[in-house]
């Protein structure tokens, strides 16, 4: 593929599977402001900056903290450090299975987990801050057709050429921002949840709870990284317990200020994030702090 084609598909990328375009330290924005990606949803009327284009810089995340330092009751499954995920293997720069996020994000998702626990529940995080590496990851894999080993369980019914241009992963992703995240809710305490092994047979995402992989999520009516309609926060065909899960999150979200991406039920960034123009490069690991 052509330089030229390489852009116009890094330009396309949208999705809370795919990061965007970050650098390990804060980047300097450019004048322009391009139109936002789907996973890069606009910012609310409340601010006015938008995403940039300028390249990442070194460096490390200035403001960023350990997720469990702030929240030790927070519980956390960093689906891009291990082999379960929608590439098969672990992700380029998680070096650690940490959740990073700036420490508003962080501050705000520990109301969040206040109100979730008054309800019985609790929060479990996939993904957080999403490094340059990993994006460049995400569109290097693109590009290998032949590489599908997890399609069964997270696209079964998309064409993995179809990732991209429909908004499930891309680039750059407000994940690099550092105020992004992927979560759900699981009861308190929470079940147990099988060890996944690669290789292992694989059941699809949009199967009904008790066949798909035992993610000790509550229902939310798909899995994690679902590439399928059905995983659209207010899809019509989820109803019942899980859509009242989905709505229960989202309420409990955007109480403490975050904003959910209408593709992904588990994808959420805080309103008023503190680095709306930067994206890093850092890996995830605590030796990136700032």
């Amino acid at each position: 593929m052509g330089g030229a084609a390489v852009l116009a598909l890094v330009a396309v990328l949208g999705g809370c599977s795919e990061p965007p375009r970050p650098g390990p330290s804060v980047s300097t924005p450019t004048s322009a402001s391009p139109r936002p990606t789907p996973e890069s949803p606009s910012p609310p009327a409340s601010t006015t900056a938008r995403p940039s284009t300028a390249p990442p810089t070194t460096g490390g995340l200035p403001g960023f903290v350990v997720l469990t330092d702030v929240d030790r009751r927070i519980h956390a499954d960093i689906r891009y450090a291990t082999a379960h995920n929608f590439v098969g293997r672990p992700i380029a720069g998680y070096r650690e299975p940490l959740c990073l996020l700036t420490r508003q994000a962080a501050e705000a998702l520990r109301r969040v987990q206040d109100a979730a626990l008054a309800g019985g529940h609790s929060l479990k995080v996939y993904d957080c801050y999403r490094p340059q590496p990993a994006v460049d990851d995400f569109v290097a894999w693109s590009k290998r057709p032949g590489e599908q080993q997890t399609k069964a369980e997270f696209y079964p019914d998309l064409a993995k050429d179809r990732l991209f241009a429909d908004g499930y992963i891309g680039a750059p992703t407000a994940h690099s921002r550092g105020s992004t995240l992927d979560l759900t809710l699981v009861d308190e305490p929470p079940a147990g949840q099988p060890a996944y092994v690669p290789g292992q047979r694989l059941v699809p995402c949009t199967a009904p709870p008790g066949r798909r992989f035992a993610d000790n999520s509550v229902d939310m009516g798909t899995g994690f990284d679902c590439f399928d309609s059905r995983a659209h926060s207010d899809d019509t065909r989820i109803t019942g317990a899980a859509r009242d899960n989905r709505q229960l999150l989202r309420r409990l979200m955007t109480a403490a200020g975050f904003v959910n991406y209408d593709r992904e039920w588990w994808h959420y960034s805080l309103r008023d994030e503190p680095h709306p123009r930067t994206y890093f490069a850092a890996p995830v690991a605590r030796s990136s702090l700032g």
